[in-house]
């Protein structure tokens, strides 16, 4: 028998978010820890009428690799990766893992190579591609593992109920709620879509940015479970000023502590950190990863807690955050770049504010339009 509450994962992924439909091709990726979560998926996509196809990760392979692996095979990707992404309907990713710190041995130069080579920018941007299109349905689903309910201290039992909250999914009828969300930031994004200046001001924060022709994104549960933000990209040259990051960037396991970055022009011209300031210039030095990719307010208040996890970290309502790398093509971003790294800014401090074209649209934590 399935367990319920992969069940109920599962049915608002395929259901909702990705909304699979009759011999549709459904890839569902994730770490094998996740078992019940496939099973549940397999079977709701089977419902739907769909054809999954599931691609499990084996522990310790990736450890392996950057252990063993050569140049040669550690920037490699196989076509059918990318087979995978041009021609499947869905995507379903599950996110978890048996160790989050699995590769903090690893030379941050290695990972940050990888993660910049050649074959994983083409794949990155046939996917963005395909999802401005709107060929490409996808969702980002979490598995409650041991590994994320000790990042956020807590016990696995607490840990799921939080998951569970997140997702709406203790509600009668989730799929009501998150279309309830998605009528509310309808109005957010219509009002945000006419404004060209962005002023942002808080702790060590003197930031400003054009969104000028920008479209702004409601995100209300069909990419990421759980949801709940409106973000935009930034005109490539228009960021100058400098920002600090309230709470810890996280990247490949590992924490950079107090990251404050200061542009000119769009550019990153200083980046320092207290924590792992060494990784921090490895990952801005990685191409187009010193331009802002992303802009955007969290709106999720049922998201309370700093976990470790940006899956649910930048939902979080009171806070703001900006992407680093990649700027997603919906938006009308032009900025490419094999990563996308999201960082996450306190905003309920006093004196915290968000003005647009003048006019205070956000103030400590709480929206003003």
């Amino acid at each position: 028998m399935i367990n319920t509450f992969y069940e109920k994962i599962a049915k608002l992924a395929v259901n909702y978010a990705v909304g699979v439909k009759k011999d549709q091709r459904v890839f569902v990726s994730g770490p094998i820890v996740a078992q019940e979560l496939f099973q549940a998926l397999y079977a709701e996509i089977i419902k739907a009428g769909g054809h999954p196809l599931l691609i499990p990760q084996i522990e310790g392979t990736q450890e392996l690799l950057f252990k063993h692996g050569s140049e040669e095979q550690l920037l490699y990707l196989d076509d059918i990766l990318l087979t995978l992404t041009k021609e499947f309907d869905c995507m379903i990713n599950i996110f978890g893992d048996y160790n989050t710190r699995k590769l903090s041995l690893v030379d941050p130069k290695k990972v940050a190579k990888v993660k910049g080579s050649p074959r994983k920018q083409e794949l990155m941007k046939i996917y963005m591609e395909r999802y401005a299109k709107g060929e490409l349905n996808w969702v980002v689903v979490p598995y409650p593992c041991h590994s994320f309910a000790q990042e956020a201290n807590m016990d696995k039992f607490s840990y799921s109920e939080f998951v569970e909250k997140a997702l709406l999914l203790d509600k009668e009828d989730p799929v009501k709620e998150w279309k309830e969300i998605e009528k509310k930031q309808d109005k957010f994004c219509e009002i945000l879509n006419k404004v060209d200046k962005i002023h942002v001001l808080g702790e060590d924060t003197d930031l400003t940015l054009s969104v000028k022709g920008r479209k702004w994104v409601n995100c209300c549960g069909h990419n990421n479970l759980p949801d709940g933000e409106v973000f935009t990209s930034p005109l490539e040259d228009s960021v100058n000023g400098h920002i600090r990051f309230t709470y810890p960037g996280i990247y490949s396991g590992r924490e950079i502590e107090n990251i404050r970055l200061d542009f000119k022009d769009g550019k990153v011209v200083k980046a320092t950190a207290d924590k792992a300031e060494e990784l921090l210039q490895e990952i801005i030095a990685i191409e187009n990863a010193n331009i802002l990719g992303e802009f955007a307010i969290g709106t999720n208040y049922g998201i309370t807690k700093f976990t470790k996890n940006m899956l649910f970290d930048e939902k979080m309502g009171g806070t703001m955050h900006c992407a680093v790398g990649a700027g997603p093509s919906e938006t009308g971003s032009t900025n490419q770049s094999a990563i996308h790294w999201d960082l996450l800014k306190d905003m309920n401090s006093p004196g915290s504010k968000i003005i647009a074209d003048g006019k205070v649209i956000y103030e400590e934590g709480q929206w003003k339009i």
